[in-house]
């Protein structure tokens, strides 16, 4: 996530920098510094961020488990944790995930494939 994108999605939520900071669990100078770049901003903000942004996503229609979407095979569904706890529409944020049948090894490598899937440009 870079600086235009995070203070896009601040304004999306309709938050003040001040009120980010407290929803993020950080200091208003962090947050003002993310959106100036003179930061990068950490996964655990961007996470947070995605799933703050998720809850807002109202469109028509329901969106599909991600384990339709990607047509995964039985082998990756019963060892992938999407599937586990049934949060199809969530997988993007959990860790550990069976995408495209690798476990990524870290949030920036998981993301990049995320960002191309169709369940999470459902949230963008």
């Amino acid at each position: 996530m870079d600086s235009a994108e995070f203070k896009h999605f601040r304004k999306k939520l309709k938050k003040t920098q001040r009120q980010m900071s407290q929803l993020l669990g950080t200091s208003i100078k962090a947050i003002h510094s993310y959106e100036q770049g003179w930061r990068s901003i950490p996964a655990h903000v961007e996470r947070q961020m995605f799933f703050l942004i998720s809850k807002i996503v109202k469109k028509k229609g329901d969106q599909r488990p991600c384990w339709e979407v990607k047509k995964c095979p039985p082998e990756f569904k019963n060892e992938c944790p999407a599937w586990e706890f049934k949060a199809g529409q969530l997988c993007w944020f959990i860790c550990g995930t069976i995408c495209d049948g690798v476990v990524h090894q870290n949030w920036k490598e998981k993301m990049k494939l995320c960002r191309s899937c169709d369940v999470f440009k459902y949230l963008l």
